[in-house]
């Protein structure tokens, strides 16, 4: 039995060996005190300093936390209520919306870019809106985002029990009463799970925020592929190694989330 599975062990080790090892000669290499790169000559957390000393990098540490706060918490608000609408409630196209829902989530970024471009455009040269800067970016990210906050608040809740608000409104509870006290409690892990990688996926992201770009709107994604084209720096590898850390911060906390209300 465990002759016949090491190929698949062998098949796996390969996979996460191909995955994981360009990311971690990253990180490494983020401690290199080589100022140009190249080989190694000794270890140093000078590059992680300088970070805090160049104003370009600072500026765009602050879009991408301005870009990925906002969005988060406007995605997080409509994601969620539309979730619980889609779990609760029975209209026409109920099933054609949520057919759409995933269109966001499964076509390539570069389209999804494109689309919203495309859209700038017509609805600037037509009515004089959306200059492209911080507003056109805070929207295409809520576009994608809202989706995935959708999916886990409405997986979170179709998995809940509906007796448990029947029974609040047996007891005398109002509507409002019954999902104060109920509904949203149980609802609060899927909304900071979807939260948490709503942000993730929003501090990650290059292509939609390169199309959706204006002046003065440059993300850390953006900085470091401008970056990368003049030549990979050792304060290139630190920025990435930080972006790469609030990625798996970020995946965490949705894990823990979800852990944490099934539990419950």
């Amino acid at each position: 039995m465990n002759r016949s599975r090491w190929p698949l062990g062998l098949g796996a080790a390969l996979i996460y060996f191909f995955l994981y090892t360009p990311i971690a000669v990253v990180i490494v290499y983020s401690f290199n005190a080589a100022k140009r790169g190249g080989p190694w000559t000794g270890f140093t957390t000078e590059w992680y300093v300088r970070l805090l000393e160049s104003p370009d990098k600072l500026d765009a540490f602050k879009n991408t936390a301005i870009l990925a706060l906002t969005s988060t918490l406007i995605s997080t608000l409509i994601g969620s209520l539309l979730g619980y609408g889609l779990s609760r409630y029975d209209f026409p196209g109920r099933r054609l919306f949520s057919w759409l829902m995933y269109l966001p989530v499964v076509i390539p970024d570069v389209v999804l870019a494109i689309a919203m471009l495309m859209f700038y455009s017509i609805v600037r040269d037509a009515f004089g809106l959306f200059q492209l800067g911080m507003s056109t970016m805070i929207l295409a990210h809520v576009t994608f985002q809202i989706p995935f906050v959708a999916i886990i608040v409405r997986s979170r809740l179709v998995g809940q029990d509906p007796a448990l608000e029947e029974a609040a409104h047996d007891l005398g509870a109002d509507a409002w009463q019954t999902f104060r006290h109920v509904t949203l409690p149980l609802m609060l892990p899927g909304i900071f799970a979807g939260a948490a990688l709503a942000c993730t996926l929003s501090v990650d992201d290059f292509v939609v925020s390169f199309f959706t770009s204006g002046p003065g709107a440059t993300t850390l994604p953006i900085l470091i592929y401008s970056s990368v084209k003049r030549g990979i720096t050792p304060d290139i590898n630190a920025l990435s190694t930080l972006i790469v850390l609030v990625s798996i911060l970020g995946t965490i906390a949705v894990t823990w989330f979800q852990r944490r209300g099934n539990a419950r």
